[in-house]
């Protein structure tokens, strides 16, 4: 039925400026950082090591952000990381340490602070923050084609770009976020993982390629990964402390119960939760950011 409050999202505030500030700063650093590992560094030697953002990120959530990561989910980000190197790995004497790979190490580290970032934005407006999102890594984008001299003003080649960036980094980045409001960055980052084996199972298919045998001994692992990430389960009693915000939401949940004088759908304003105590399973999204002594 229709209600009389159409807002769907809430949108970005001041409140949330640093976060913001941040987020753009990040997203400029973590590929100027790579663009320099780069030239420092071997391709594979890189792409081994970028994996490290998983990791990162997911220290990051629990040891700065204080989010719930429990046994299971370090196995599948253990699991989803081994197979990820597998996947990237070429040659065992292309693994080496040198100035790029901390340079490539930072860029993960960056990335992995500004998933964490972009968490705390996730009950905002999705689509304002991959507007200014992509502001940010655009800017970052700029700075290293003027560095390399790499841009052109192809007509043709800026109408592809423009459609990619769309498709992998737009909507891509939106889907990020709305699964973020839910799941919480750890748990985020380490399905977002899979995407290295999809983009390598449609290079088979497409290009006629041989399935290697790294590639299924990876995607074993990477199964198991997701098993543990998916049967993960993180319950105790726990209390939500009184908060007034502004997020999109249902009544249909046990963390909703304000009342309106007409039919409501899926809708945003600000509202106000009592103090509640009660047990369930959970996810670290918006409701959930209670501290924990151990992870359960």
């Amino acid at each position: 039925s229709k209600t009389r409050n159409t807002r769907k999202e809430a949108s970005i505030t001041k409140r949330e400026l640093p976060y913001i500030i941040s987020m753009i700063g990040l997203d400029i650093l973590a590929p100027i950082a790579l663009m320099f590992g780069l030239s420092l560094t071997t391709p594979a030697n890189a792409s081994l090591l970028n994996n490290f953002e998983i990791v990162a990120t997911s220290l990051i959530a629990m040891l700065v952000f204080k989010e719930a990561v429990g046994k299971r989910m370090w196995i599948a980000i253990g699991l989803i990381s081994v197979a990820s190197i597998i996947l990237s790995f070429e040659d065992v004497n292309s693994l080496s340490f040198s100035v790029g790979s901390l340079l490539v190490l930072a860029a993960c580290v960056f990335w992995g602070f500004e998933n964490n970032v972009t968490r705390k934005l996730s009950s905002k407006d999705p689509l304002q923050i991959v507007v200014i999102k992509g502001f940010g890594s655009g800017i970052g984008a700029l700075f290293i084609a003027i560095a390399t001299q790499a841009y052109s003003f192809n007509g043709l080649f800026i109408v592809y770009a423009l459609l990619l960036g769309f498709f992998a980094y737009g909507l891509s980045i939106y889907f990020y976020i709305m699964a973020q409001r839910q799941l919480g960055a750890a748990r985020t980052s380490a399905y977002y993982a899979v995407a290295p084996f999809i983009g390598v199972g449609l290079s088979f298919a497409v290009f006629d390629q041989s399935i290697t045998a790294s590639f299924v001994v990876a995607l074993i692992i990477m199964v198991f990964g997701a098993y543990f990430a998916a049967v993960e389960k993180h319950h105790h009693s726990h209390t939500h402390e009184a908060i007034e915000h502004d997020h999109r939401h249902s009544h249909s949940d046990d963390h909703h119960d304000h009342v309106h004088d007409y039919p409501v759908e899926e809708h945003s304003h600000s509202h106000m939760h009592e103090q509640k105590t009660h047990n369930h399973h959970h996810t670290p999204d918006i409701h959930h950011n209670h501290s924990h002594k151990t992870t359960v």
